[in-house]
């Protein structure tokens, strides 16, 4: 047997002693090891239910500050103020590419008809897939101040701003105010409208034209999602100075806490959903829950004091560690 062939023979056998001698059924996560000199540390993800964990920071920049993360059909996105970097899961060997960006970008939707972006200083934007460019939309939008855009399963916008809630029913040819004070994150299932609010979380029936208070703790609202058969909330309880996780199963009506096997925090991120499994992002790592939330596991201990915050596309779980959660 000659040096070549004997090369191909200990690359092979290593490759089966990596995918088979794995131990998928451990509760401890894995991470995957990468040379110092690489990119670490930015954002992981597991295909197995939490299980194990792969790092694929590598090719992204360092230290990009005030980082974001969305997924979408077309993959991973991860971006900053001024500039976007695109992972295309839909490929066998994905990995980071850097997208054309607009400066100050903003928070990014994904919505019905596209991606848009909305601006502190006031500025929104369309992307535009077939050029690969952000282009202005909705410029006689005349507020600052912008937090986020959401359109709705009837075609009406909704953008969230520090002075209160707007809406368009006419593709943003003119806007209403339906709402006092800010709100950041909306979701949206079967005709019902969770967001998140300056006091606490609301609740609309009728495309976001009146809302109601649904959970109000004294504090604000940090999140929502939409989960199997209902919603999924996290809010700030200034009585316990920490921040709840709830769930609702009757369209946002009546809300239960999930959260007695949680360490009580106030820097709790998010909660989602994959499959029959909860997943919460928490200043201690990341917790599953196989019973709707009724115990918590510990299936990845944080990393350099950050606050995981997750993200779910198809069966991949993704996870952002970030400084003070979200």
């Amino acid at each position: 047997m000659n040096v070549y062939k004997v090369s191909v023979l200990v690359i092979f056998q290593s490759f089966v002693f990596l995918f088979w001698g794995m131990d998928f059924s451990r509760e401890d996560p894995v991470f995957l090891k990468i040379n110092a000199a690489e990119v670490k540390n930015v954002v992981f993800q597991s295909i197995d239910y939490g299980k194990s964990w792969q790092d694929i920071s590598n090719g992204l920049p360092r230290n990009l500050e005030n980082t974001e993360l969305f997924v979408n059909q077309n993959g991973l996105f991860y971006y900053s103020e001024k500039e976007m970097y695109h992972r295309n899961t839909n490929v066998m060997a994905p990995g980071w590419k850097k997208e054309y960006a607009i400066d100050k970008l903003g928070n990014v939707s994904v919505c019905k008809s596209g991606m848009y972006a909305v601006t502190y200083g006031g500025k929104i934007s369309k992307f535009d897939s077939k050029t690969n460019t952000w282009s202005p939309i909705f410029t006689n939008f005349d507020r600052s101040t912008l937090r986020t855009i959401f359109e709705t399963q009837n075609n009406t916008f909704l953008i969230g701003s520090d002075s209160g809630l707007f809406r368009s029913t006419d593709s943003g040819k003119t806007w209403k105010h339906v709402l006092e004070g800010w709100s950041i994150k909306m979701v949206e299932a079967q005709g019902v409208l969770v967001a998140t609010s300056q006091k606490g979380i609301i609740r609309s029936t009728d495309d976001g034209q009146t809302w109601k208070t649904v959970i109000s703790e004294g504090g604000v609202g940090i999140d929502v999602a939409i989960i199997n058969g209902g919603f999924a909330a996290i809010s700030y309880n200034t009585t316990s100075k920490t921040r709840r996780v709830r769930t609702s199963y009757d369209a946002g009506k009546t809300w239960q806490a999930i959260d007695a096997g949680l360490p009580p925090h106030d820097l709790v991120a998010n909660v989602l959903q994959l499959d029959n499994y909860l997943f919460c992002g928490h200043p201690k790592g990341i917790y599953r829950s196989a019973d709707k939330g009724k115990s918590w596991t510990l299936i990845s201990p944080a990393i350099d004091d950050k606050v995981f915050n997750l993200y779910v596309s198809g069966k991949t779980i993704y996870a952002l560690p970030r400084a003070g959660g979200c």
